[in-house]
């Protein structure tokens, strides 16, 4: 007979699924949902839907959305001619948080990585290209993490770029290679955004 219920062990292994949580981060967290009132469980349960339910990539940049497109691309203040290209949404957090970019995004959806069959097929290239050739876009800031398959992908997305009319650039010193973007502080991003370099 098991020790515990068949329900705890299976909400500690669903735990234990998510990126950064240990078996026994994952016991904690049951053992904390245990302890919780039902209305708890319920409101998490409901976040966790509603998360599905209506919040869906942006049919522009790939940001998220509750509708069609995103905060960011119906934001009239944000300058349409500058774009910046991440690997991944969370990515857009990172490069907000700055306070120094001010145009629009797109999220490639990660990085190029022949080692796990991510190809350029994977990712939203094509898509950024057909953005770029529409004429509004001056400049592209390939800002993907600084690490090898990072820069294997910005030097990639450059070269498709590369027939179209626009500057493209890569944030410059600051961040460290080797690294992701989504844990460099607002003043490291700053510079980072303010010292990019042509690619």
């Amino acid at each position: 007979m098991p020790l515990v219920p068949e329900a705890v062990e299976r909400l500690a292994a669903e735990f234990g699924r998510l990126p950064g949580i240990g078996p026994k981060t994952a016991q904690r967290l049951t053992f904390y949902c245990l302890r919780a009132s039902a209305e708890m469980s319920q409101r998490l349960a409901g976040a966790l839907t509603d998360l599905h339910t209506r919040v869906r990539p942006c049919s522009r940049c790939f940001f998220i959305a509750d509708g069609p497109l995103c905060a960011i691309c119906t934001d009239a203040k944000r300058d349409g001619s500058l774009l910046c290209v991440v690997e991944e949404a969370l990515d857009v957090l990172a490069v907000e948080r700055s306070g120094e970019f001010h145009g629009l995004y797109h999220v490639l959806g990660g990085a190029l990585s022949p080692m796990d069959g991510v190809g350029p097929d994977e990712l939203r290239i094509r898509e950024l290209e057909a953005r770029v050739a529409e004429g509004e876009i001056r400049e592209v800031v390939i800002a993907t993490d600084p690490d090898v398959e990072g820069e294997a992908t910005a030097y990639y997305v450059a070269e498709r770029l590369a027939k179209l009319e626009v500057t493209v650039s890569r944030p410059a010193h600051g961040l460290p290679a080797g690294s992701d973007l989504e844990y460099a502080d607002e003043l490291t991003m700053a510079r980072a955004f303010a010292g990019r370099r042509a690619l």
